[in-house]
């Protein structure tokens, strides 16, 4: 590793700027690391996808697990584009298998759920320290930026989530609004019985798409913070400032030991001094000579602990109460004694009145438990219904309300004829959509009062043919399917039906509701 080589400025940074510099790094080699991430993550997907296609939930709780494996490699390539060997895709590749040897077991087992795992990985996989040596490695590294490092993990855990939901809400979206008729999202997880797991499986490559264009950002954030603990702790800018210093110097080194010896030369006599001069010169303070002084090294040594000893070198003080912090000492007046309030106020506490308002204090805390817990249930109370099953007290139910009018259509039963078929009939040849509306109102009021069907106002009509499936009525079902199907083709697409559609829809009507009265 050459400092001198790295592609980015080597400083100490504080943890955030440290994160922002590994998202500059990731989108400068994002082809790479993405294709790469894919390459390997995908195919390992499908397997699991496949192996598990009763189980969808287990495949993606598997390739999620198994995250630590895949994030080896952008952390290789990081290493090595930091300091200008950026690698090819297929060198990449090549060197996945061998990454995954050290310590895989432990990645996926006891270390899995470390909050700290982006920091940490480069400790094992770029130094290879292992056991003692990793731990005594880990516990300098952690003292700054672990929690930082645990913040990138939480602030990734909530990211993945939101763009996985994004993905799933922008393919709803994007759906044809015939298909969305036909059915929705509450429908494919009620109904149980019928097979829906391609679409939990296509939520899952939705997840597996997220992974491909988070992971790498997320190694790479791990990895610059690594890169700044070590600056920090191995003063990386300084020896980069002594080997450039170095570099201006090397050109001139040979000229100066020239000058040096030439200067030199005519006090070469000096370095001849007997032998005896010299040994009295590096006469240490042990010397018997210097034993012999006034003041001896040992009574120097005395002195100099003595002083140490005593203020302001060193102070001890014994506290036996309970302080907060820093306390600052109490101002004295002008005569030199505390004010009067403040002794009257540490009287008070010793008299045992702190620990009243202790009380008083917990008192409170406890009551704003409490209220905030209650405030919880209630507020929550019809999640807690639906998925917990508590029921609170029954209430008196009142009569449902009958909404009056339905997809801007007035379905009181004193708005439609007697005979509604024979009025279809009549207007079906010169006005075949009030044929068809009067058709559809009928058909809505019938809903509401023959079968106490729990219609809203807000309801499309896909809804409307939901609650009708719910009656298991096979012959109403199939007449609202073919009727509504006519009203839309109608309503919405100026659709005229064909003629054989009147006799059928009227006599539909009577074979169900008879010729007579509409209610």
């Amino acid at each position: 590793m050459r400092l001198s080589d790295a592609s980015v400025v080597i400083r100490p940074r504080n943890a955030w700027e440290a994160m922002d510099l590994g998202i500059l790094l990731s989108q400068r080699h994002r082809r790479l690391l993405m294709a790469s991430w894919a390459i390997v993550s995908l195919p390992v997907f499908a397997l699991l996808s496949l192996l598990l296609w009763d189980w969808p939930s287990l495949a993606l709780l598997l390739f999620w697990w198994l995250k630590p494996a895949f994030e080896r490699l952008p952390l290789y390539i990081l290493s090595k584009a930091l300091f200008g060997e950026t690698p090819g895709l297929g060198q990449a590749l090549r060197q996945w298998p061998r990454l995954l040897k050290p310590q895989l077991l432990a990645s996926l087992t006891w270390r899995r759920l470390s909050m700290s795992r982006s920091f940490l990985m480069p400790v094992m996989q770029l130094e290879g320290l292992s056991g003692d040596a990793r731990q005594q490695r880990l516990g300098v590294l952690l003292q700054r930026n672990a929690g930082a490092a645990r913040w990138l993990t939480l602030i990734g855990m909530h990211l993945e989530g939101a763009l996985w939901i994004g993905l799933m809400v922008l393919f709803y979206l994007l759906l044809p609004q015939q298909v969305e008729l036909e059915w929705n999202w509450q429908s494919l997880i009620v109904a149980a019985q019928q097979d829906w797991l391609w679409l939990e499986h296509l939520t899952n490559v939705f997840y597996a798409l997220v992974l491909v264009a988070w992971e790498p950002i997320y190694v790479a954030c791990g990895f610059s913070l690594y890169l700044n603990r070590r600056t920090e702790l191995e003063a990386w800018d300084i020896e980069l400032v002594f080997r450039r210093l170095r570099q201006r110097l090397a050109g001139t080194t040979a000229l100066l030991v020239m000058a040096g010896a030439l200067l030199l030369a005519p006090t070469q006599s000096l370095w001849a001094a007997p032998a005896s001069t010299a040994k009295q010169a590096v006469a240490g303070p042990e010397s018997p000579r210097l034993l012999q002084q006034p003041l001896t090294s040992q009574a120097a040594q005395d002195s100099i602990k003595a002083i140490l000893e005593k203020p302001p070198f060193k102070n001890q003080e014994s506290v036996t109460r309970y302080r907060f912090g820093e306390e600052q000492a109490p101002k004295k007046d002008a005569k030199g004694q505390p004010p009067g309030w403040l002794k009257s106020l540490l009287e008070s506490l010793d008299k045992g009145h702190f620990s009243t308002l202790g009380k008083v204090l917990e008192i409170l805390l406890w009551g704003l438990l409490l209220g905030a817990l209650a405030w919880l249930l209630w507020h929550y109370r019809d999640w807690l219904r639906t998925f917990v099953g508590w029921r609170p007290h029954p209430r008196k139910k009142r009569p449902p309300v009958r909404p009056q009018q339905l997809f801007g259509l007035e379905v009181g039963s004193q708005t439609l004829p007697d005979d509604v078929a024979a009025r279809a009939a009549e207007l079906w040849p010169s006005q075949p959509r009030e044929a068809l509306g009067l058709l559809y109102r009928a058909l809505l009021s019938r809903l509401l009062e023959d079968f106490q069907l729990p219609l809203d106002i807000g309801d499309t009509e896909g809804q409307v043919l939901e609650h009708v499936k719910a009656l298991q009525h096979p012959q109403l079902e199939s007449f609202s399917i073919e009727l509504t199907r006519h009203w839309q083709n109608m309503a919405y697409g100026h659709q005229a039906p064909g003629a054989q559609a009147q006799p059928q829809l009227c006599d539909g009507w009577r074979q169900l509701f008879g010729p007579g009265a509409t209610s």
